[in-house]
């Protein structure tokens, strides 16, 4: 037995695939040798990549930088005995852990989905008879028979069709089910241009047919797909890398100055082990952002809930982050940029043109003329082309209380919905009884169907442009009547068809003949000559709506978008232009377009510069989505791709951020994505970047407030160290000020309305540095006045005659009074608090509000006293405190204003 899955089974003959497999299709295969094959190959299942044991898995969560800083500190608390410090450290990393176990836990669920997805009972013939099996019993070889309904369990080579038509929307992106033939095509052909093949996990919409298994399990185009999402990187997000590298670094710091700070403390201040290792302790502990994690996952977690209420279900919490900073949006075409449901745009009948307003299987909209309404009546040509859209038709448009259920092809479907615009009823079709059909065929290129008009024989045709024409002698005019059809009337509407193809428009050609009365069937014959041409109806799937305002926002936002689909060039360059992907230059506007055969002749360094230019790819095949994403990511860019299909899972799961279907989308694209759409709105992914951008606005602000304490803290710690004064602040007080500013007040950030410019400025650099130039200025001012400040107050409380807990108890409220002033100056990093609004965002001052009760709870309770070593202070302590704290927002809004001016603010700041 030979061939393989390099095998081109569609450029065979019938009778050379059954050689090759060793079956007698009437036969089938015996028992004995399907249970060798099925010994040999395997069962027609899809392989599932092994995972991590939930040991490893969770405890890889702690290999990150900022989590190993703190494992670290809370073992040195521990080996101090410090246990407050100790338990306080620990809960973060734990909690963090366990949340990104269960997140990595539910995220990798799409290649099981996969699995799922080729799992069906089919007809298969054994030992010469019918039986039914379970698709992981098929083995290559089978001969198995199709009907309505079905779905594919396997690649297969078609023996015999009979109206077949096959959904092959999930692996080719074609939104129109394909009709089947058993010729042969050539090896080079295309997926979606086989169209003696089926594939494993599509479904049989239509007819009856007979095939022959040639590929199961991995070798399937499903199980190729399955192959490539196992090559799929897991990404961090834009933030998270930056935050790694920060933390990577942020510990070389530490371990530096600690172990500088332990051998200036034994040579030069002369102090003992113990002190100096509790010093840097505290030094250790004061820079560590503590609360960084819990901030960021709670921001996130937040940010899930907005997002939902906005059409966006987050699978994955980082998504929310890189969705904020994404630079490229790469969209499937089908059913997310467009309805999913063709569209009759245009009529030309009687030589006149119609515009046919409405989108969708809904028949809502009119039929105009010169941008009148027309009257059949009047424009009888019309109601003859769309009578015959409506009788040659097997398909079916139902109203069921207020919606309409379509049945059957699309193509058919927006037929019969153009008719039932211009008012024709379904009871026409009841009354034109039709007594025989001729069905489409690929080497006919017609259907024919023949009625009964109260005894009088009409026979209905569409088909082709190419073949109506051809078998048409007379036209129609708008008068109804008939005239001869002309070599030059020919060309005339050969242009217009073209015309209208060159638009995106899938045109149909309508005609109908006269039979004598006593006739009773159709014969092929019979469409050979003599047919009267009616007209056009040229249909597209249109464009959502809301697609086009959705696609201008987010190119005003710096976000290109790019169209990637299975359909042909010439739709695609058509939707393309409706929604806006057209670029002007040099005067001219154009859409740069590339198809799939295209796209296999480029080197995979061309791939990377074809892919940045390219605003639309046609005609592309699964891995080559995959490969497009890869490319974009190459050159930095933030990838999100969208789609519902099979076919888009490998990239989805590639991708920076993917987006799938929740309503179309099948299961393998919802489990490979991070974002799942609960409307299949294009339109709801804008929505989503911009929430997206103000989560990250908000981690942005929240980091710019927070490290300043750390390092503020720090500066204060080294500070005694090398000038020999005794600690302003001890350790466990610096745990306190990080973990319950962090909750109480850094948490109140999130709630921050977005601000009014977050779409109209480009998406924060990929590559730009998590402390950007305006950052680390604003951070070494606040950092510096916390020492200052601190010190200084510290230094007064103590010459006045206060003792060592009441001075830093002081100290400890300095830092607390300053982080809530300067949290009022983060709400916005470049504009004045008081142009944003002061009181838009009330749970900054309810935060505010819980933080200055914790601190009168720190200050004045006997057990807190005890634990934390603070002492009551009076009113004389707080207003110098206020004064000093005060001061730091007037500084912070004087430079805003300042850099503003001098217009230096990096251009990648939020």
């Amino acid at each position: 037995m030979q061939g393989t899955s390099k095998t081109a089974w569609h450029s065979l003959t019938s009778e050379q695939v059954t050689a090759m497999l060793e079956v007698i299709p009437e036969k089938g295969l015996s028992s004995t040798e399907a249970s060798s094959r099925l010994q040999k190959f395997g069962e027609n299942t899809i392989s599932v990549k092994k995972e991590k044991s939930s040991i490893i898995s969770f405890l890889l969560q702690f290999k990150q930088p900022l989590v190993l800083i703190l494992v670290i500190a809370g073992s040195i608390t521990a080996m101090l005995q410090e246990w407050v410090d100790t338990g306080v450290i620990f809960g973060v990393v734990i909690a963090n852990a366990i949340i990104g176990f269960i997140q990595e836990h539910k995220a990798n669920k799409a290649i099981q989905a996969l699995a799922r997805i080729v799992k069906s009972e089919n007809v298969v013939v054994r030992n010469g008879e019918k039986t039914r099996l379970f698709s992981h019993e098929i083995v290559l070889g089978d001969v198995v028979q199709l009907r309505s309904g079905d779905k594919i369990p396997a690649d297969m080579r078609l023996l015999h069709t009979k109206d077949l038509k096959i959904d092959e929307s999930v692996l080719t992106g074609e939104s129109v089910a394909v009709k089947k033939q058993t010729g042969i095509f050539s090896s080079s052909s295309m997926l979606a241009e086989r169209k003696n093949m089926a594939f494993g996990g599509t479904l049989v919409t239509n007819g009856y047919g007979v095939g022959i298994v040639v590929l199961t399990g991995n070798e399937t185009e499903t199980g190729k797909i399955s192959q490539t999402m196992r090559k799929a990187e897991e990404l961090e997000t834009p933030l998270t890398r930056r935050i790694s590298y920060f933390s990577k670094n942020l510990l070389f710091v530490i371990l530096g100055l600690s172990v500088l700070t332990f051998v200036f403390g034994i040579l030069v201040t002369q102090r003992s082990p113990t002190e100096l290792f509790m010093e840097i302790v505290a030094l250790s502990v004061s820079v560590i952002p503590e609360g960084l994690p819990a901030a960021m996952t709670i921001t996130l977690a937040i940010g899930v809930g907005y997002m939902a209420k906005r059409n966006s279900i987050i699978r994955k919490l980082p998504a929310v982050e890189t969705l904020g900073s994404t630079t490229i949006i790469c969209s499937d075409k089908t059913g997310t940029i467009t309805e999913n449901q063709m569209t009759v745009s245009g009529i030309y009948a009687g030589g006149k043109f119609y515009d046919v307003s409405g989108t969708g299987f809904q028949p809502i909209g009119q039929i105009k003329h010169n941008q009148t309404n027309v009257n059949l009546n009047e424009h009888k040509s019309l109601r003859q082309c769309l009578i015959a859209g409506l009788l040659c038709n097997d398909s079916d448009l139902i109203q069921k209380e207020n919606r309409w259920d379509a049945k059957g092809d699309p193509t058919e479907v927006a037929l019969i919905t153009s008719a039932y615009k211009a008012n024709l009823k379904q009871t026409l079709r009841e009354s034109l009884n039709r007594i025989d059909a001729i069905p489409f065929e690929s080497h006919l290129q017609f259907m024919a169907t023949l009625h009964d008009d109260a005894g009088d024989k009409l026979i209905y045709v569409k088909g082709s442009v190419e073949k109506i024409l051809a078998m048409s002698s007379y036209q129609l005019n708008d008068n109804a009547e008939t005239e001869h059809l002309t070599e030059t009337n020919i060309t005339k509407l050969q242009e217009i068809s073209d015309s209208l193809a060159s638009k995106g428009l899938r045109v149909l050609a309508f005609a109908k003949k006269k039979i004598p009365r006593e006739n009773h069937s159709v014969q092929v014959s019979d469409m050979n000559s003599e047919l009267v041409f009616l007209g056009f109806q040229a249909m597209l799937d249109p464009p959502r709506p809301e697609v086009i305002e959705a696609i201008k926002e987010c190119q005003n936002a710096g976000i290109r978008v790019k169209m990637i689909t299975g359909d042909n060039l010439k739709t695609a360059v058509s939707i393309g232009m409706q929604i806006g992907l057209n670029r002007t230059s040099k005067n001219k506007t154009e859409i740069i377009a590339i198809t799939g055969k295209e796209l296999q002749e480029c080197s995979e360094r061309d791939l990377v510069e074809v892919a940045n230019k390219t605003d639309v790819f046609a005609r592309v095949l699964p891995e080559q989505k995959f490969s497009l994403v890869k490319a974009l990511q190459s050159r930095g860019d933030i990838v999100a791709m969208t789609g519902d299909g099979v076919n888009d899972a490998p990239a989805l799961k590639q991708a920076d951020v993917g987006i799938a279907m929740g309503i179309t989308g099948t299961e393998v694209a919802k489990e490979a994505a991070d974002v799942i759409l609960t409307d299949d709105n294009f339109a709801s992914i804008k929505s989503a970047v911009e929430e997206g951008r103000r989560i990250l606005d908000t981690l942005i602000k929240f980091i710019t407030w927070t490290l300043p304490t750390n390092f503020g803290e720090g500066l204060v710690i080294l500070a005694s160290i090398f000038t020999g004064i005794i600690l302003p602040i001890l350790p466990v007080q610096i745990l306190w000020i990080n973990m319950t500013t962090a909750l109480a007040l850094g948490m109140m950030l999130i709630f921050e309305p977005k601000e009014m410019d977050i779409m109209k400025r480009p998406p924060r650099k990929p590559n730009t540095p998590i402390l950007t130039l305006d950052m680390i200025i604003q951070i070494s001012i606040v950092s510096a006045s916390i020492l200052l400040s601190v010190y200084g107050l510290f230094d007064w409380h103590l010459n006045d005659g206060y003792s060592i807990d009441e001075s830093r108890t002081v100290a400890v409220n300095t830092i607390i009074m300053i982080e809530i002033f300067y949290l009022l100056n983060c709400r916005s990093l470049t504009k004045s608090i008081f142009k944003i609004g002061f009181f838009t965002n009330k749970f900054i001052f309810i935060g505010i509000a819980i933080m200055l009760l914790l601190q009168i709870f720190f200050t004045y309770s006997p057990t807190m006293n005890e634990v934390f070593h603070s002492h009551p202070i009076g009113i004389e302590s707080w207003l110098k405190i206020i004064c000093v704290s005060f001061l730091v927002l007037i500084i912070i809004e004087i430079k805003k204003f300042t850099l503003v001016k001098l217009k230096i603010f990096s251009k990648d700041h939020n």
